[in-house]
């Protein structure tokens, strides 16, 4: 009953169990709590007595009980401390902050009624009667269709435009939205949503539908760990009063977990195993296949473990400990994504389909939509209106890596070549010629699939129509079949209207005391004496000598350029010693080709090191020799690259002379994101100038202090370079590591002045883009070099309604210089689907895609916003989408269970170990450097590579089967699964670490490091021994296999157990308490749980 002043019971009457749920928490402890009583007069008594201890006010509550699925369960109570954040889960900051889009600060007021409609019939229950039982869980409470005035949701609460500096543009038909009751402190905090970029959507009138259940109830979580963790500062509802300063004894305990369900399946759950067919993630459910539906509130209730005394309900240690195993897992996901498509062949040819996951190797078909190994979305089924996107939260975008390895087994893109002509474009929005043209009036005209243009067909490009209205030579031409292809360019796609010279190298050393004393420079030039040996060559040059020529630098405080011409005896110097006005001395002999002068040039590198042996010079400049380079090879009219190996901070009197800022008072402050910022505009105009020149910057460090990588960095970073850090570099550990990546960088393939459009069918649009990139408008992305590795992220906003026969189409056009000097257009051609229907949308998402995409999306806020509100967005964000998916596409279900869709089920772990990243987590003991580092590197990365980097891989070795080619099944990054007696391997996409329990087995460590114990491996040594027995033999073909596919070479670290250096190991353990920082998987579900009751009350 609810009184004035007293507190509200909901009492569940089942048998002999009586559940109290109560809005103040502190009277019994956390929810749930299930006691058995002897008989009614048992339970007066003891609810006098539990009443009668209440030492705080209780609240009224205002509940329409007529919700399906409604328990009127707290969540836990406040939980101080939540895993190391303790800025991004503190209490609402009051202060404004600055988002993206414009306009003044809307106050809101409380949207009264409840948070779903009431049934249609029968009359509401009034303050004042009673209730004895739960509600029934009901179909007619869910609307499927279109909401009525009526009858419709009240819609959580989403971001709202604020005033910020900078560029503002304002959201596509967004105008101010209603929202549920909240605070002015919680409206500023959902605010800024729309400021970071993830998906500036606000809550709109959609339809609510509802997603045919499948999910099957599981026991509630037990207890969390014994750290209590603090209410989330991201709260929508109402807030609580605060906890009393002294609760008993008796009712202080652990708080629980949710109780969790996946939509579509759940860990531990195989379909199969229960007699019905298995569903692929993502999919649609398989027709003739209804999973079970059960209640949710059905099965026992686990006993807070504060009941009363002498109460049988007592649980033990082991029961109130949760089962890791019953909690989403990335690798249940990504075993369960093998075991079903692994060696298939998966064509392309169906609109929208939701491809295999990165993890899994398959063959790649193209049949009219492009390889997803080109271009992966975050769902392939766009919502049809704005107000859909608003509603779901989910961001729409698309990763491209135009120039991604295509395997030997599938097809290379096809070179289509019109001669004179060019390629065929819509003469209106200059969309190329792609399966989703129409031809019509029997092959004379053709409507454009983007913009709905028809145009005339030209005549050298005529062909009849068959009886279904397709081109007689449809399988002829790739233009017309196939997903992905490339264009001859003409002289209209070349500057100046001139074909391109053939691209150069220009090698700059940084010869200064510390890398000639290291051995730095000998190392260099010995390498590149065969390393120039193998230069890339074209598809049709593969025979021949490369075309690519080859210049050479060194530098200190000044620099010295080298003439190598062929017809000379000895390579001349000539130093240029004035570096605030850097100019090229000679421009003949400079570049030259490497077959033509390779004797002078390998004189060179043989005297470089002796030359420069005696030097005592420790000052070096930098922006002088970036300016010298992108000098050069603007004189020689030709793109190219600059490879600088540089290892010391600046300080050199010249232009780009830095200051140390390495300042660790500025972390968890509003200026924190001045670390991550150039502090010298210089660098910035030379990137500027570099991509105008088509300059690419590969830049080597080797620091062994602070650099300021942030500056430094930041040329490469929007040239399309890649950077590479070594830190405290050393021949002996780290000299194959640096020269396995100086190879790859050299002859791996790449494309020069490319320039990028994304072009869209109408209806939506391109709006915003993440990557290795420079933007000098809004639809042109510019990169003086992309190469094979590099990944652009573009985001996509609503302009209008999308058609759901249409669908949504992207085209993606590359124009690009090959190292041949070869002018070419590369086309990427994919189509989603359209759909009006929610459960659509959510169930063709890519999880794997939303954390790249989330990933990128953060690293550039934190340039503009502080880190905590970059965090707090991203929580938001995760519990909003969540949120959406309960409150339209699940089945009803208790108020206490957390509700996932299947094929986003792992988008709470992803997150969590985003924001454990070394660039979010905000901890005075992280190098500042190495944040900027790895700020850098996501970038550019592909869904792949951030897949491996968020989440690593960790496989026991000692579970290797010899007999076998198979690699070890990973375990999840948990420090649980480490055991003392086992070998484990962690890769994270920048190292490897070999992880030896202190009680390995003795015949492993024999076979693998041939040495007699556990003792006696040295822990130093970064390469193992080359050993001809199975154990060593698998064990590097499985380091082999995992270096062959990640873009950096990964140098191997040995940890043994209870060492120092395990730290290192346990900070990539994504599923426990971050050691910098950040919640556990655990805490951070309770947190965005706690999250979603709040926005759904």
């Amino acid at each position: 009953n609810s009184f004035s002043g007293k507190p509200w019971l909901v009492i569940a009457m089942r048998g002999l169990y009586i559940s109290l749920e109560l809005d103040v928490a502190l009277v019994f402890g956390p929810p749930p709590f299930t006691y058995r009583y002897r008989d009614h007069s048992h339970f007066c008594q003891v609810l006098k007595v539990r009443l009668d201890k209440t030492s705080v006010p209780c609240y009224e509550n205002s509940v329409n009980m007529s919700q399906q699925g409604y328990v009127a369960t707290s969540y836990s109570q406040p939980q101080p401390g939540i895993g190391g954040y303790p800025t991004a889960y503190g209490p609402t900051s009051t202060q404004p902050f600055y988002g993206h889009y414009s306009g003044t600060v809307q106050q809101f007021s409380a949207a009264p009624g409840p948070l779903k409609p009431a049934p249609p019939s029968g009359p509401l229950p009034t303050a004042g009667s009673q209730s004895s039982g739960p509600p029934p869980l009901i179909q007619s409470n869910i609307h499927n269709g279109h909401s009525s005035p009526e009858n419709t949701a009240q819609r959580f609460q989403g971001p709202v435009a604020v005033n910020g500096p900078g560029t503002s543009y304002p959201p596509y038909g967004q105008p101010p939205y209603p929202s549920p009751a909240s605070s002015a402190p919680t409206q500023q905090l959902t605010n800024q949503m729309g400021s970071l970029h993830l998906s500036g959507y606000a809550p709109g009138t959609a339809q609510n539908h509802h997603m045919p259940p499948s999910a099957v109830p599981q026991a509630p979580f037990p207890t969390s760990p014994t750290q209590h963790l603090p209410p989330p500062s991201l709260s929508t509802g109402a807030q609580r009063p605060p906890p009393p300063a002294a609760v008993p004894t008796a009712m202080s305990a652990l708080p629980t977990s949710p109780p969790l369900v996946m939509q579509g399946g759940h860990p531990g759950y195989s379909p199969q195993s229960a007699g019905f067919p298995q569903q692929l993630p993502g999919q649609p459910p398989i027709a003739g296949y209804h999973p079970p539906q059960q209640n949710a509130l059905s099965g026992p209730q686990l006993a807070y473990p504060g009941s009363l005394p002498g109460s049988s309900q007592q649980m033990s240690a082991q029961q109130k400990r949760l089962d890791p195993d019953s909690i989403p897992s990335p690798i249940h996901v990504i075993e369960d994504d093998r075991s079903r498509r692994a060696g298939q062949v998966y064509p392309t040819n169906i609109r929208g389909q939701v491809p295999p996951l990165v993890t899994t190797d398959c063959v790649i078909q193209d049949q009219g939509n492009a390889s997803p190994r080109l271009i992966r979305c975050t769902s392939y089924c766009f919502p049809s209106t704005s107000d859909m996107a608003k509603q779901a939260r989910i961001p729409l975008a698309a990763v491209i890596k135009p120039f991604a390895v295509i395997p030997p087994n599938e097809t290379p893109l096809y070179l289509v070549n019109h001669g004179e002509d060019g390629p065929v474009r819509c003469n209106r929005c200059k969309a190329y010629m792609c399966p989703y043209m129409q031809f019509i009036e029997g092959g004379r005209k053709y409507q454009c699939g983007f913009c709905n243009c028809i145009n005339e067909v030209p005549q050298f490009y005529f062909q009849h129509l068959d009886h279904i209205g397709r081109r007689l030579d449809y399988y002829e031409r790739p233009e017309l079949s196939l997903g992905s292809y490339e264009f001859a360019a003409t002289l209209d796609y070349c500057k100046n209207n001139r074909l391109p010279n053939p691209p150069a190298f220009i090698f700059m050393i940084d010869v200064s005391f510390t890398n000639i004393k290291n051995g730095l420079v000998k190392l260099i030039c010995d390498e590149l004496k065969t390393l120039l040996e193998k230069l890339p060559r074209g598809e049709q040059t593969e025979g021949e000598n490369s075309g690519i020529r080859v210049g050479f630098v060194t530098y200190n405080k000044v620099l010295h350029f080298y003439n190598v011409k062929s017809n000379l005896a000895q390579p001349q110097m000539m130093v240029v010693s004035d570096v605030g006005e850097m100019f090229v001395p000679l421009l003949d002999g400079f570049l030259v080709n490497f077959q033509d002068s390779r004797s002078v040039i390998n004189n060179l590198l043989d005297q470089i090191p002796e030359m420069f042996a005696d030097t005592s010079e420790s000052e070096t400049v930098f922006a002088p020799v970036i300016q010298a380079g992108m000098e050069a090879l603007k004189a020689a009219e030709c793109a190219g690259k600059l490879f600088i190996f540089h290892s010391s901070f600046p300080t050199a009197e010249a232009p780009g002379k830095l200051k140390n800022r390495d300042d660790r008072k500025l972390v968890n402050t509003d200026k924190e994101k001045t670390l991550f910022l150039p502090q010298s505009g210089i660098y910035e105009t030379l990137a500027k100038e570099c991509v105008a020149n088509s300059c690419c910057v590969d830049l080597f460090l080797f620091p062994n202090q602070y650099i300021d990588v942030a500056t430094v960095g930041l040329v490469s970073l929007h040239t399309g370079g890649t950077l590479y850090k070594y830190s405290n570099f050393q021949i002996h550990s780290d000299g194959e590591h640096f020269l396995s990546d100086l190879r790859r960088d050299v002859q791996k393939r790449i494309g020069f002045d490319s320039i990028m459009r994304v072009r869209t069918s109408t209806g939506f649009r391109a709006t915003d883009f993440f990557g290795a990139i420079y933007m000098n408008n809004t639809t042109d992305i510019e990169m003086a070099a992309v190469d094979c590795d590099k990944a652009l992220t573009v985001e996509f906003k609503h302009d209008d309604k999308l058609n759901e026969d249409s669908g949504a189409l992207i085209q993606c056009a590359l124009l690009y210089t090959t190292v041949c000097g070869q002018r070419r257009i590369r086309i990427i051609n994919t189509g989603l689907n359209c759909s009006t229907q929610l459960s659509d949308l959510f169930k063709s998402c890519e999880t794997d895609a939303l954390i790249n995409f989330f990933a990128k999306s953060a690293y550039k806020a934190i340039l503009s916003q502080p880190l905590k509100t970059v965090r707090d967005i991203l929580i938001s964000q995760t519990a909003h989408i969540l949120a959406c998916y309960r409150k339209h596409c699940a089945s009803p279900s208790a108020a206490s269970q957390l509700i996932l869709p299947d094929s986003m089920k792992v988008l709470p772990v992803y997150m969590n170990c985003l924001l454990k990243s070394f660039v979010l987590v905000g901890s005075t003991e992280l190098s500042t450097d190495e944040r900027a580092y790895q700020r850098q590197m996501v970038m550019s990365m592909d869904v792949s590579d951030s897949q491996s980097f968020f989440y690593p891989q960790l496989l026991p070795i000692h579970n290797m089967d010899t007999n076998s080619e198979t690699v070890p099944s990973a375990v999840r990054c948990s420090e649980e699964r480490l055991a003392d007696t086992g070998i484990f391997l962690l890769e994270n996409g920048l190292n490897l670490f070999l992880w030896l329990g202190m009680n390995s087995p003795p015949e492993l460590i024999q076979g693998i490091f041939n040495v007699p114990s556990f003792t006696h491996v040295n822990a130093d040594a970064t390469l193992l021994p080359e050993l001809d027995n199975p154990y060593a033999k698998k064990l590097k073909s499985i380091l082999d296999g995992i270096r062959c596919q990640r873009p950096r070479s990964l140098k191997l670290m040995i940890v043994k157990q209870k060492e120092k250096s395990e730290m290192i190991v346990r900070q990539s353990l994504m599923e426990d308490k971050g050691l910098y920082g950040g919640a556990s998987y655990m805490d951070f579900l309770c947190c965005v749980h706690k999250e979603i009751r709040q926005l759904l009350s």
